[in-house]
């Protein structure tokens, strides 16, 4: 398989960045690079956080922060902006339209020579006429002071709600500005160019209005933000594998206008992750990217080739900069093959911001960058759709390590009789043996088995449950790791107060 060849492959999985850029994140590739650190207590068993990844930083805003060359680059780029803006060269002339302009005029000269040769009218309404036409011109004079070639000067020009005229001295130019400039190594000339590009696209595809837009196709299955990372950034959930129910792949690929469709729907979704952001220095400036490749169509399908193809290219040449980091999680083998072929071609700047995580790892992966409460159940996360029990207002997940052939108990007070306590739990690893109890306070009191032991793993997803208790006492949670390794367990709980009490 050429490189070429593997380029088309990729261009059906990637939704965003450079084709070339995957890169697997090994075993050693987590520990060095990733350092995921148990912050533990006394004993050593019971860890309260997880850090974040050491690598998973956006690069900063702040000017102060930037290299002297960065400096340098910035302000050539403003420059050449400012330079452009005023001078209304920023996007290409309309020449139809102008040339249309000017047969109109020439139009109406001829008509009026017409009439001036058949002696229509009188010479002093053909002199009345000409002074009107001075004052006319008089008065478009000024006009044409701020014109070129018979177009205004557009000086609220901006993308993403950001105004892009240096000299209005807005927060969060610089930071656009730093996304172009940053997709292009920090070549002036080469970001203005990809600048200008974007601005036109944006303005001929009418993309500052498509938010308003009823598309008429629902691909919310297969595209949709949920939640929020370690570090705040909006997250964007990519499932290829509903594209397996050929009604729904027909409806995004079946035709040239379905495909048309589909892109425009796929602009639409990103430019709603750009609304949740905060596109200022300091501020959450990208989102997070997770793909999910399980049972996803094959790559020689043409149709979702030639789309997914056509997306990418669009998107990595207009949106640079605005994905913090890409996971690809449950990849087919073919896939670490590819990455295998194409690793040699990538920068290290490609390499920190892609992660591959095979089925096993999909959770264990996830939490190195999201929290469990914003991990959905279907990846081993706590969060579910349209929860009505938990809220952020309630707090994060807590993270439990059970060591070898060790049991671990998670009490849940019952302070209040009458109330009712509900948790999620989710393991980490393979199977443990797991029960739930009430224990009440009062000596000579029984009890209560709320669920039987049975053997759980990964793969059943998040346990919810809930108790109402009919005197004081505490909910047990007690799970009993029998194995050789470490498990890992997140869980949340609250109180929920009767209204009767």
């Amino acid at each position: 398989m050429t490189v070429e060849e593997t380029q088309v492959v990729a261009e059906v999985v990637i939704p965003q960045e450079d084709p070339k850029k995957v890169v697997e994140e090994s075993k050693e590739d987590v520990q060095e690079d990733c350092k995921v650190k148990e912050v533990e207590d006394d004993d050593g068993s019971k860890p309260k956080t997880v850090q974040k990844s050491s690598s998973y930083k956006e690069e900063s805003n702040f000017l102060s922060d930037l290299k002297e060359f960065e400096k340098k680059a910035l302000n050539e780029l403003k420059s050449k902006l400012e330079e452009a803006i005023l001078g209304n060269n920023l996007f290409k002339k309309d020449e139809p339209k102008k040339k249309e302009k000017e047969k109109s005029v020439n139009k109406e000269e001829t008509e009026k020579e017409q009439e001036a040769k058949e002696g229509e009218g009188s010479e002093k309404q053909v002199q009345e006429e000409s002074e009107k036409n001075e004052e006319c011109e008089e008065e478009k004079k000024p006009e044409v002071a701020v014109e070129e070639n018979g177009e205004g000067i557009d000086k609220d020009i901006s993308i993403w709600g950001i105004p892009l005229l240096p000299s209005k001295g807005a927060e969060g130019t610089d930071v656009v500005l730093l996304k172009f400039l940053r997709a292009r190594e920090f070549k002036v000339n080469d970001a203005f160019e990809m600048l200008k590009k974007t601005l036109q696209w944006r303005k001929e595809s009418n993309i500052d209005s498509i938010l308003d837009e009823d598309l008429g196709v629902d691909l919310s299955s297969a595209f949709y933000m949920n939640g929020i990372d370690r570090e705040g950034h909006p997250v964007c959930y990519n499932i290829y594998g509903v594209f397996g129910n050929e009604e729904l792949y027909n409806k995004a690929f079946g035709t040239e206008e379905n495909r048309k469709q589909f892109l425009r729907w796929r602009f639409q979704l990103m430019e709603k992750g750009i609304r949740k952001l905060d596109l200022k220095p300091g501020g959450v400036t990208s989102l997070l990217q997770i793909s999910d490749l399980k049972n996803s169509p094959s790559p020689s399908k043409k149709d979702l080739r030639l789309a997914m193809k056509q997306a990418v290219g669009l998107l990595q040449d207009n949106y640079p900069e605005l994905v913090a980091r890409n996971i690809f999680i449950n990849a087919p083998f073919w896939y670490y093959a590819l990455n295998a072929l194409l690793s040699p071609f990538l920068t290290q700047r490609s390499k920190s911001k892609f992660v591959v995580a095979r089925p096993a790892k999909v959770t264990e992966t996830l939490l190195k960058y999201i929290p469990a409460e914003e991990i959905p159940v279907q990846y081993g996360g706590l969060k579910r759709e349209n929860d009505f029990e938990f809220s952020t207002e309630d707090g994060g997940a807590s993270e439990l390590v059970i060591k070898a052939g060790s049991t671990e108990t998670i009490e849940i007070p019952a302070a209040e009789v009458g109330a009712t306590l509900i948790w999620d739990l989710s393991v980490l690893g393979w199977e443990v043996n797991y029960k739930e109890e009430f224990v009440p306070s009062e000596d000579g009191s029984y009890t209560i088995i709320i669920s039987k032991e049975k053997k759980m793993s990964s793969a059943e997803g998040a346990i919810r449950n809930t108790f109402r208790t009919n005197e004081l006492g505490k909910v047990l949670l007690i799970i009993e790791n029998s194995s050789n390794k470490k498990k890992r367990i997140m869980y949340r709980y609250k109180t929920k107060k009767s209204a009767f009490f």
